[in-house]
C-alpha cells in the first residue's frame, strides 16, 4: 500500500519562528512523519537543526541558546549593522559542519538574491552559509555572498515555501505561518522600523500561499515581538497548541490520500 510523503514548509517570522519547534514536537509525538522540509529565514534555521538529527529536546535547548548576545556582532554600517559571522559559526557548530545534501531528510533553504530579485532554493552546499543568507534581514544583517549571488532573507520573496516542499517530492504539504503582525507594538529603533515594514509587506504575500498547501497552521503568535528573543518557551508552547488542533485533520488527509491512491 502506498503511503504519502509528507513535507513541512516553515515560514519566516523572527523570534516567532520558534513556534515551529513546538509544531515539530507534536507531529513527532503523534507519529506523523516529516519526510522533507523547507524553510525561509527562521523557518530555515529550525529546518536544518531538525534535519541535522536534533531530537525535540535538543531543539528546545538550541532555542534557549538563541539570545541576542550570542549572535549579534555589530559592524560599521555599510550594507548592514550585523556582520553575521557569529551566527554563522553557531549554525556550523550546531549542524556539525555538514552540507545540506548530507542531512537526514531532503531539506531546502530559501533565500533572495538581492542583485537579481530571484528566489534562491538551496538543497546542496554548506548549511551555515545557506542559512546565514536566508536569515539576512535587509538593512540589519550584511548580505551573505555565495558565488556571484548576494543573499538576503528568504521571506522577502517566499515567506512560506510551500512550492519548494512540493518540488522536493512531497505528496502532502503542511505549512506553518508565523507571520501575524504584533499591532501597536513599540517601534523605537531603526531595527524596529525595518522589521515592522518587512512584516507588513510579507503578511500580504502569505494570503496567496494559503491555498497551495494541504493544511496551513497559524500559531497564535500575534502578541509576541518578532524582534525579541525573550519569550521563546511561550512561543514554542503556542506552536504545540496549534499543532495539536490539527493532528486529526492531518491524519484524515493521510487516510484520504491512501484511499485515492490505492483505490480503496
Amino acid at each position: 500500500m502506498s503511503i504519502p510523503k509528507i513535507g513541512l514548509a516553515l515560514g519566516s517570522g523572527g523570534a516567532k519562528g520558534f513556534a515551529h519547534v513546538g509544531v515539530i514536537k507534536v507531529l513527532k509525538e503523534a507519529g506523523i512523519p516529516i519526510d522533507m522540509i523547507a524553510g525561509s529565514s527562521m523557518g530555515a534555521l529550525v529546518a536544518v537543526f531538525y534535519a541535522a538529527g536534533s531530537d525535540v529536546e535538543r531543539l528546545y535547548q538550541i532555542a534557549k541558546l538563541f539570545k541576542r548576545k550570542y549572535y549579534l556582532d555589530f559592524t560599521v554600517p555599510k550594507m548592514g549593522f550585523i556582520s553575521g559571522k557569529r551566527v554563522k559559526d553557531m549554525i556550523r557548530a550546531l549542524t556539525y559542519n555538514r552540507r545540506l545534501e548530507e542531512l537526514d531528510i531532503p531539506t531546502a533553504v530559501v533565500a533572495t538574491d538581492i542583485l537579481t530579485g530571484e528566489k534562491v532554493v538551496m538543497t546542496e552546499g554548506p548549511i551555515a552559509e545557506a542559512v546565514r543568507g536566508s536569515i539576512s534581514i535587509p538593512g540589519i544583517f550584511v548580505p551573505e555572498k555565495m558565488g556571484d549571488r548576494l543573499l538576503v532573507d528568504g521571506g522577502v520573496i517566499d515567506r512560506i515555501p510551500v512550492s519548494v516542499v512540493k518540488s522536493l517530492g512531497a505528496d502532502l504539504v503542511i505549512a506553518v505561518d508565523v507571520s501575524p503582525i504584533k499591532v501597536q507594538g513599540e517601534v523605537t529603533t531603526i531595527y524596529d522600523v525595518i522589521m515592522q515594514s518587512i512584516e507588513i509587506m510579507q503578511h500580504e504575500l502569505v494570503h496567496h500561499r494559503q491555498t497551495a498547501s494541504d493544511l496551513m497552521m497559524h500559531p497564535a503568535v500575534e502578541r509576541f515581538n518578532s524582534r525579541a528573543f525573550t519569550d521563546l518557551e511561550e512561543i514554542i508552547a503556542v506552536g504545540e497548541d496549534e499543532a495539536r488542533k490539527h493532528v486529526d485533520a492531518i491524519r484524515a488527509l493521510i487516510e484520504n490520500w491512501k484511499e485515492q491512491k490505492n483505490g480503496i
